[in-house]
């Protein structure tokens, strides 16, 4: 076979590889990991200079226990998780995860919500949050958005943080840069 024809075997090979490896690397008991495992023909979306690169920092502080996490709902009106919920405690400091002007700050549905444009069609939400800040603010990443506010969903009090480009929602965790690498430690004794 000519070189350039081994080139070309090469690159089809390589291309059909990047199209199944996603597929191959997902358990066959898909159900226990569809909470965190993107479909195979995912495309992820541009991220706004920020948050390249996972550059957006989390809306409350450390420790990080992510509680229930993003669920891509299969249509558009599916049931799905169509954010994250963060540990939280009442009354802690809210911060805006990425830079940007924030696009609504009130209530929805009996709940606070903050809700920043980032740019390029990139929307993020937080609920149940008590703003410090009023529609038009300009935020920059892990200024003071608001505190944390009762209700919400969670069985303890958390917080809902969402993103959604150009109208579709995608995890968060594409933003953040994923979850924090827990530490194992030995056990005392």
């Amino acid at each position: 076979m000519p070189r350039a024809g081994r080139r070309r075997a090469g690159r089809a090979w390589a291309a059909l590889a990047a199209l199944l490896l996603p597929a191959a690397l997902v358990p066959a008991d898909a159900s226990a990991s569809a909470a965190v495992a993107l479909p195979a023909a995912t495309v992820l979306p541009a991220a706004p200079p920020d948050a390249v690169a996972g550059d957006w920092a989390w809306p409350v502080g450390a420790p990080i226990r992510v509680l229930e996490p993003f669920r891509r709902p299969a249509t558009r009106y599916s049931a799905g998780h169509r954010g994250i919920d963060v540990a939280a405690t009442a009354g802690d400091p809210v911060m805006a995860a990425g830079t940007g002007v924030v696009h609504f700050a009130g209530a929805v549905a009996g709940r606070d919500v903050v809700s920043i444009d980032h740019g390029d069609g990139v929307i993020s939400a937080i609920e149940p949050v008590t703003a410090v800040v009023a529609e038009g603010d300009v935020v920059r990443r892990g200024e003071p958005i608001g505190a944390v506010s009762a209700g919400g969903h969670c069985t303890g009090t958390c917080v809902h943080f969402g993103v959604r480009v150009d109208g579709e929602y995608v995890s968060p965790f594409l933003y953040l840069g994923g979850v924090p690498r827990a530490v194992l430690l030995p056990l005392a004794g």
